[in-house]
C-alpha cells in the first residue's frame, strides 16, 4: 500500500508510505491551495508537490497531512486537529515519536502554534512562510480584491465577523518563540513582488530567533532552483536524526 486516506472528525487526511522506511515521519502543513479529499490531495495532483513527495519517500520518510478545514490561516481548530493527527499517527504507525514538520505559506502559522503544545517535534522546515497575519494583511491592503477576500477567509477561519478581523488579530499573540532544541530552516523562493515583501518579515523573525539562540538556517532560492527543495529538506532532516 503506497498511501491511504482516512477521516479524523470531519476532515480527510492522507498518509504516504515509502518502500524502504527509515523510521521517521514528516507532518506537512500546506499553503492556501492545499486540500485533501477521500481519494486525492493537492500533493498528489500538483507536479511540483508530487516531486517533493517522491523525494521524501525515496529517502524513506512516511509523510502525512490533513485537509485542516481548508483555508484555516492558523486557526485554533487547525492547530488542534494537527495535534490529533500527530497523536493518531503515533498510535497507528511504527515511527519514531519525534516528527519533522514541513510547513508552507500559511501552514507556518499553524506550525508555530503547534510548537507550543506538541513537545515531540524533531525539526521545523518553513517554505515561503507567512509568519505574521497582521503584517500579511497590511501587505495585502494595496490589492483591494485580495484584501477583501482574505478578510472573509480569516473571518470564516476564526469564526468572527469580517468587520472584527483587524481588532481580533491585533489582540492575538505573535508566535515568535521557538522551544529549546527545535532546529529551524527557512527556504524562501524569491519569485514575485509578494515574495520580496515577505523577505522583510522573515528577516525580522530571523533576528529574533538568533537572539533566542535558536538553531536557525536561512536559504534564499531563485525559482529555477526549486527542484532542489527536496534535497535541501532531506539534508536538513537527516542532520537532526542522530539523537533518537
Amino acid at each position: 500500500m503506497e498511501n491511504r486516506n482516512f477521516r479524523l472528525d470531519t476532515e480527510w487526511n492522507m498518509i504516504h508510505y515509502p518502500h524502504r522506511p527509515n523510521g521517521f515521519g514528516i507532518l506537512i502543513l500546506g499553503d492556501e491551495r492545499h486540500f485533501v479529499d477521500s481519494q486525492n490531495s493537492f500533493w498528489t495532483q500538483n507536479e511540483g508537490k508530487r516531486k517533493l513527495l517522491q523525494d521524501f519517500k525515496q529517502a524513506g520518510y512516511t509523510i502525512f497531512y490533513s485537509n485542516l478545514f481548508g483555508m484555516n490561516w492558523g486557526s485554533q481548530n487547525a492547530v488542534d486537529l494537527a495535534a490529533r493527527l500527530c497523536a493518531h499517527i503515533r498510535r497507528t504507525e511504527i515511527l519514531n515519536d519525534k516528527i519533522h514538520v514541513f510547513a508552507e505559506g500559511m501552514g507556518a502559522l499553524t506550525a508555530l502554534k503547534l510548537l507550543k503544545r506538541e513537545t515531540r517535534i524533531r525539526s521545523l522546515l518553513l517554505l515561503n512562510p507567512i509568519l505574521s497575519l497582521n503584517k500579511h494583511l497590511e501587505q495585502e491592503k494595496e490589492h483591494k480584491f485580495f484584501y477583501k477576500k482574505l478578510l472573509q477567509e480569516l473571518a470564516t477561519a476564526y469564526q468572527i465577523e469580517p468587520k472584527d478581523v483587524l481588532s481580533y488579530l491585533g489582540e492575538q499573540e505573535e508566535f515568535l518563540h521557538i522551544p529549546n532544541g527545535i532546529p529551524v530552516k527557512v527556504i524562501h523562493v524569491l519569485s514575485g513582488n509578494r515574495a520580496y515583501k515577505q523577505s522583510t518579515i522573515i528577516k525580522e523573525f530571523s533576528q529574533t530567533w538568533r537572539e533566542q539562540d535558536v538553531d536557525f538556517n536561512m536559504c534564499y532560492m531563485v525559482p529555477e532552483k526549486k527542484p532542489q527543495i527536496g534535497f535541501q529538506s532531506i539534508q536538513f532532516f537527516n542532520k537532526h536524526e542522530h539523537d533518537l
